[in-house]
Formats: C-alpha cells, structure tokens, sequence
C-alpha cells in the first residue's frame, strides 16, 4: 500500500529546483527550448535525443550552441504565424512514415493547442509529449449521495489503450484545439459514459483545475521519459441512483459505484491511472474527506496538486 503523497510523487516526478538546486539546473540546461514566433518564453523542453531523431528538414532553427529550436517561416509577418502549425505537423508526419519515433506512430488526428504565441498555433496530439508542451484535459467525478453515503461511478480503463486495465475518473479527456473546457467535459461524458448531454450541461459543475509535471512512463506508450507538464480542468457531478454511466466508445470496459473507502484502498494499491488519483485527491480535499486531521502530509498534498508549470499557460479557453 501506498500514501497520498506516494500518488502525488508519482504523476508529479518532474524535479523541484529547490530540492537540489544544481541537479536540476544541469538536467534543464541538457534540453532543448521549443520556442515559436511571437514566444517570448519556451513553450517546451525537447529531450536531446529527440532532437537528434527528429527529421527537421529544413524548415527549422536548430541552435545547437543555446539549445534552443523553433519552426522557420520566411519573413515574420503576422500572417505567416498558421504556417508555424503546419511545419510542426509535415515535421511530425515524417518522423510517423520513417518510423523515427514511437509515440507519433499511434496518430491521434486531433489538434493540441500551444500556449504562449500571440496567434493560434497547434501540433497533433501525439506529438506533444516530443516537444513538451503544456497540454490540457478535463476530469469529471460523478457520485451519488443517499442517506448521508457518498459512492463514486468509476471507470475502468479498457485494455488497448494506454494505462490499459487502470481505473479512472467517471469522465475524462483532453480538450481539443478549438474547444472550451465546458464543451469537452459535455462532449467526453457522452462518448465515454453515455450521459446525455442535457443533463451534464444542467448538472456538472467546475471545480478548478490541477496541475503537474511528469516524465512518461511504459505504461503511457511510446518512448520512455518524455515530458509531459499538464493542466486538468476538474468538474463534479452529482446524479441520483437512477443516473447508471453505461460505455458507449471503446475507453471503457465496464463503470462501478464504489464507496469512498473502495476508492481509497484502489488508490493505496495504485490501480489508478496516476493523474486520475490527483484528480480524486483533489475531489476529497474539496468535500472534506481529506483534511489536515487524517492526513499528516495534506498540506504538501494540496500545494502540490498545483504546480507552476515553467511555460506560458493559458490565458483563456
């Protein structure tokens, strides 16, 4: 069995600078900085072997010197922002046709946003976690209360995909370029849980967000040790007993209705997806089933459920 902090250590493994100051200004100092027109900050850290498989062509800026990159567009005039989006995606298709890297060759047809950039930039959700870039989703935990109880509808993750076989958040998913939080959650909740979307959008209501750095592991797919900083949109549901989550894509095996101990002894065995029990640490702190009486590390727990990430995030979606 593991501890709360043991969950939070897990998804959020990125190291602090003020843990050791000068290991991790020597780990930061070895990556690349992706920056694109109209950044003033890096917007990503790209590991250096990445850099060295990435078919770059010539359609980038690759300083070897400053370990910095970004997509070459000719003259740098407004209009010639959109077509940084397209470099980054011939860029990505080609590593995907030679087989360079692993992670892009599972191609998601879906567009993440890159934050920082005066203007609209976008790269395929597959190749995000190549560039490390801030990527966003939304989490829904759906619960039920009689006579005092509370019970929570729980996922469990089908076993193709990745953190096959894990259990899950009721509702989750990551937001598309284009898409409001509020609109992936009503759109997520009816693909995964066959809630109608008249309910959701009566009922769900948002709750925050959490946020944390974490290097890929095996069970993510493709390559091992990719960075992967995130911001998860939180919302809670509740629904009466006659309101049952049935899977409708193919996300999900099956939904159970578990007691909040249920779900606790599954987090101390680590049979979540490892940012899906944040999400549910952050639910318990919220409706105080988590306090400073029953848990001696709480407030490292809820600091750390919001880290500041080191790139731009957004400013409104």
């Amino acid at each position: 069995m593991i501890s709360n902090l043991d969950l939070i250590n897990e998804c959020d493994n990125f190291p602090y600078y003020d843990d050791d100051p000068e290991a991790y200004d020597k780990l930061v100092s070895s990556y690349y900085k992706f920056f694109v027109l109209g950044s003033r900050r890096a917007v990503g850290y790209v590991l250096p072997w990445v850099v060295e498989k990435m078919p770059w062509a010539n359609q980038w800026v690759v300083d070897h010197d400053e370990k910095r990159l970004f997509p070459y567009v000719e003259g740098l005039r407004p209009e010639k922002f959109a077509e940084q989006s397209q470099v980054i995606d011939e860029t990505l298709l080609r590593a995907k046709e030679n087989g360079a890297l692993e992670v892009v060759k599972k191609w998601r047809n879906e567009l993440y946003t890159i934050h920082g950039a005066d203007q609209l930039i976008a790269m395929e959700r597959s190749g995000s976690p190549l560039f490390g870039i801030v990527t966003y989703g939304v989490h829904m935990t759906a619960y039920v209360t009689t006579k005092g109880s509370m019970k929570i509808w729980v996922p469990k993750r089908a076993k193709g995909k990745t953190y096959g076989g894990l259990l899950d958040t009721t509702v989750a998913g990551g937001i598309a370029t284009g898409e409001k939080p509020f609109d992936s959650i009503v759109r997520e909740a009816a693909e995964e849980a066959s809630f109608p979307k008249h309910l959701v959008r009566s009922t769900v209501k948002p709750c925050g967000t959490i946020s944390y750095f974490s290097f890929r592991d095996e069970r993510a797919g493709g390559e091992v040790g990719l960075l992967q900083p995130e911001v998860q949109f939180v919302y809670d549901m509740e629904v009466g007993e006659d309101v049952v989550p049935k899977p409708c894509d193919d996300e999900v095996e099956d939904f159970r209705l578990w007691t909040v101990a249920e779900v606790q002894e599954a987090l101390s065995e680590r049979m979540f997806k490892p940012n899906c029990a944040l999400c549910l640490l952050d639910f318990f702190i919220r409706h105080g089933i988590l306090t400073p009486q029953n848990e001696k590390n709480y407030v490292e727990i809820v600091s750390r459920l919001h880290r500041k990430l080191p790139f731009p995030t957004a400013t409104a979606m």
